[in-house]
């Protein structure tokens, strides 16, 4: 009754909204047809896939993880629609605009990352049948380990990365349409729950078609910034104006920064092909929930291949994203979108550049570029809720409030959560306006946390002498230390330079590495930790395929790094 009076009270807010200002917004009728063809296929299809398990809906291991289910390309396009959100079409797309192709080192990197994730994480996953993050580290550590880490996770989730997504979509739509921005996140809102209350074979699924919306919209319009920047600049075509984007805004393709650059503080230097980077990653794929749950209800190798075809997928997003940022940028510097990306003070706001962009798009096409923006929003904001309710409802509520539980309660848990939790990003989302660049704001935040968490996952995996007492330290110590690298240069009277928070990551993560193994050597239980995995080496052991597959991905960002160094 509370979802159906939402969407009522949703639609007939946009309804009023669109007949008032039928001749002021800035989608066409042709673009809202395109966009509602979009909507019904989703949620037709989300409901039928919904109604053929009705048996099973019941079933926490179904909902949560749809166990057994998932083809290797629906895993692969569901890590994707995940992680593909405003935060990519609208943050990376704004730093595109404000640094150029070095913040593409944060895809094409991720494509490396998950073929390591598929090799090595996922059998031990799949080996000791884990379910969620929590649920590891309560097996290989204990439940206060677990409980700390998972209330971090919720935290995370909630507070970062739904709250960034609602604001940037929201944001975006509102630029696009000129709906309000309230209506935006409650339509977006309502939207997301509806798919994820169906569980995570409902977003597996839809996901698919999610993926197939996002990129081809997403081509389309990399397509058309292409064409225009190349009728402003006289080009004679679309691929004669790469080189001259190139020549104009020659800083802008430049994968590495050098100290004095201005960007150098969010990409530093080396360290995103030898540093902090690979910490970020390592720790986002492979001990992230949200990720990695796609994979967990599956075989090894099928859930390698969906991983693979992930990597794959992630070669695309910088095409997608990147590019278009950098055409606004030099488009904008021969002084074309001023007003747009200019705000009253006279400060150039970055995350402007996409939906500045969508608005320049021919009618139809940018009814198919509104749809594969939302379709990354609902995805993203589906599968984070999903993870959210899975986390609390197996590792705190099952444990804590209702041990007796049955499945059908712990469903129902699950989606109240996804509810109330959706709620609270909500409330938090217009606190963000203040930043220029959210997705740096998104990977700086989330790195408060990230080296202890990859940590306590490295060592946990690959060490068996790794104790209950050394993880739970480094639980504590993460953000301590995250948050005095970050203040130090100001605490020191700027005696110290300011600290790229890549390398506080690396850091951080030296420091508790050296704590973990120092306090695991002088604790007696560590010598027969009966805690400790068995590790074999056939678990990491690929098909030719595989590797042959590995091996392009590899190449090509050998390529792509040696070309724009």
């Amino acid at each position: 009754m509370f979802l159906c009076r939402g969407i009522m009270m949703a639609m007939y807010a946009i309804q009023k909204h669109l007949w008032r200002n039928m001749y002021m917004n800035h989608l066409s009728v042709y673009d809202y047809v395109v966009f509602l063809i979009y909507f019904v296929v989703i949620l037709t299809y989300g409901f039928w896939v919904y109604r053929s398990k009705k048996k099973k809906r019941t079933d926490t291991k179904d909902y949560f993880l749809a166990e057994g289910s998932l083809t290797w390309w629906a895993i692969g396009a569901s890590i994707i629609a995940s992680n593909i959100s405003a935060e990519h079409f609208i943050g990376m797309s704004g730093s595109g605009f404000a640094m150029g192709l070095a913040i593409a080192s944060y895809e094409w990197m991720a494509a490396a990352t998950l073929i390591i994730v598929a090799i090595f994480f996922l059998p031990i996953y799949v080996k000791n049948h884990i379910y969620t993050m929590p649920q590891f580290l309560s097996g290989r550590y204990n439940n206060t380990v677990s409980t700390l880490m998972a209330v971090f996770w919720l935290l995370v989730y909630v507070f970062v990365n739904l709250t960034s997504i609602f604001f940037l979509g929201a944001l975006a739509v509102e630029t696009i349409t000129g709906i309000p921005f309230n209506v935006c996140v409650l339509g977006l809102a309502i939207f997301s729950t509806i798919i994820t209350l169906g569980g995570m074979k409902v977003i597996g699924y839809t996901d698919v078609i999610q993926v197939l919306v996002l990129v081809l919209g997403g081509l389309v319009t990399c397509y058309m910034a292409l064409d225009l920047a190349s009728d402003k600049l006289h080009a004679k075509g679309v691929l004669d104006v790469l080189p001259l984007l190139r020549q104009q805004s020659a800083d802008h393709f430049h994968m590495i920064f050098h100290k004095g650059d201005k960007y150098y503080n969010d990409l530093p230097g080396i360290a995103v092909l030898a540093g902090g980077l690979w910490i970020n990653n390592l720790n986002y794929w492979g001990c992230n929930q949200y990720i990695v749950q796609r994979a967990l209800g599956a075989d090894l190798k099928t859930g390698r291949a969906g991983l693979l075809f992930a990597a794959f997928l992630k070669l695309l997003i910088p095409v997608i994203v990147v590019i278009p940022g950098i055409a606004v940028y030099v488009l904008f510097q021969k002084g074309y979108f001023h007003s747009e990306m200019v705000d009253a003070a006279g400060n150039v706001k970055p995350d402007h550049a996409y939906p500045v962009l969508m608005n320049l798009l021919p009618t139809g096409i940018k009814g198919l570029a509104f749809a594969a923006l939302t379709a990354a929003i609902v995805a993203s904001l589906a599968g984070k809720c999903n993870s959210i309710a899975t986390i609390f409802t197996l590792d705190i509520y099952k444990k804590f409030m209702h041990p007796e539980a049955t499945e059908k309660k712990m469903v129902s848990v699950g989606r109240w959560a996804v509810i109330v939790s959706s709620l609270l990003a909500i409330i938090v989302a217009p606190a963000l306006r203040s930043f220029d660049q959210v997705y740096q704001f998104i990977q700086e935040y989330v790195g408060f946390i990230s080296p202890g968490v990859f940590a306590i996952f490295l060592l946990g995996f690959f060490w068996k002498r790794t104790t209950s007492r050394a993880a739970l330290t480094a639980a504590l110590l993460t953000i301590p230390l995250s948050v005095l690298f970050k203040f130090l240069p100001e605490l020191s009277s700027e005696a110290i330079a300011p600290i790229p928070f890549l390398n506080r990551m690396s850091w951080v993560f030296c420091i508790i590495i050296a704590l973990m193994i120092l306090i695991s050597l002088t604790d007696p239980e560590s010598k027969n930790n009966p805690k400790g995995l068995k590790i074999e080496k056939e678990m990491f052991r690929v098909t030719p395929a595989f590797t042959v597959a590995s091996m392009v991905i590899i190449g090509i960002l050998a390529a792509i790094y040696t070309v724009f160094w």
